[in-house]
């Protein structure tokens, strides 16, 4: 099955009411499905670098002046979150929204974050344990109400949340890059999304997940992870370069900027740089690839004539 292209934004003015307003509705009117925030706190890596925002709150905002907008954050780290506490939030959010929420989840990975707050983070591997439990709480709290669970790091029983979201399955977006992430994605992702990001030594991320057999072989994990569920899934790249018109920066350039070969970058999911001709070519050929239909960017006027070239087909 072909998937119609749907495209998305991360970022915004998310500390100004007004102007979040006027961008939610900016961001409508050129036909992109979705925005999203994020979950970071002390520093925001990539888009609005430097605000340490709640990931909940300025989308009531952005839905309240919009009709169809989707809204989420983008993911959140679930390091932060009880499974339980996000789900009343969830819910809420979702209530409040319209039926509107996208919930967008991940491991976490930034070491410094959490040291600020006080709250080490889990090694790789218990975190991702923990992810899986939680997801599976969240899942059957928003999808019914109540939850009987006990795994490694939560237990959790509630026979009522108290409160029920307007969707009757809200969708998860999950992102990632390891194999058991993309496992969990398979099992539970309404929409997984391709990163590329891997972790440096600090915890930072880097382009080091870029090369398109990469991605290819994450899309063959997640096929074997979802079995008969996998043609539900719709697989997203999370877009970390836009640059679309005669303006647009030489592979080259990019190449030094991320450390990569050029043909890497050329090639990428990660990167949209070129004439849009050839930036609408490219996004055809890594959905029929890769099966990739729904793209997250953060120039939405930028990456406008592309949105109008494609989106729905």
């Amino acid at each position: 099955m072909t998937r119609p292209f749907r495209f998305a934004v991360q970022g915004g003015p998310f500390v100004d009411p007004v102007a979040l307003g006027e961008h939610a509705r900016m961001v409508e009117s050129l036909g992109y499905d979705e925005l999203y925030t994020y979950d970071h706190i002390g520093v925001a890596p990539g888009a609005d670098s430097g605000l340490k925002i709640d990931p909940f709150l300025p989308l009531v905002v952005a839905a309240a002046a919009t009709e169809r907008l989707r809204v989420g954050p983008l993911v959140l780290n679930n390091e932060f979150h009880h499974p339980a506490l996000l789900a009343r939030t969830a819910a809420t959010f979702d209530r409040l929204t319209g039926g509107r929420l996208v919930l967008g989840l991940g491991t976490g990975y930034a070491e410094a974050e959490h040291d600020w707050i006080g709250s080490p983070i889990r090694p790789p591997g218990p975190r991702v344990a923990r992810f899986g439990e939680s997801l599976a709480i969240v899942r059957s709290l928003l999808d019914t109400g109540s939850v009987g669970y006990d795994g490694e790091h939560e237990s959790v029983h509630l026979d009522t949340l108290g409160v029920r979201p307007v969707q009757a399955h809200v969708p998860f977006l999950i992102g990632g890059h390891g194999r058991r992430v993309v496992g969990l994605g398979g099992r539970y992702a309404d929409i997984f999304q391709f990163t590329g990001l891997t972790e440096n030594e600090d915890g930072t991320p880097s382009a080091g997940g870029f090369a398109l057999d990469q991605v290819s072989e994450r899309s063959t994990w997640l096929s074997d992870a979802a079995g008969d569920r996998d043609a539900e899934i719709e697989r997203s790249a999370l877009v970390q370069f836009t640059s679309v018109g005669p303006d647009a920066p030489p592979a080259s350039e990019l190449a030094e900027r991320f450390k990569l070969p050029e043909d890497v970058v050329a090639h990428t999911p990660f990167a949209v740089f070129g004439p849009l001709e050839q930036v609408v070519d490219k996004l055809e050929r890594l959905r029929e690839q890769l099966g990739i239909s729904h793209f997250v960017v953060r120039d939405p006027k930028g990456f406008a004539p592309v949105v109008e070239a494609l989106a729905g087909r």
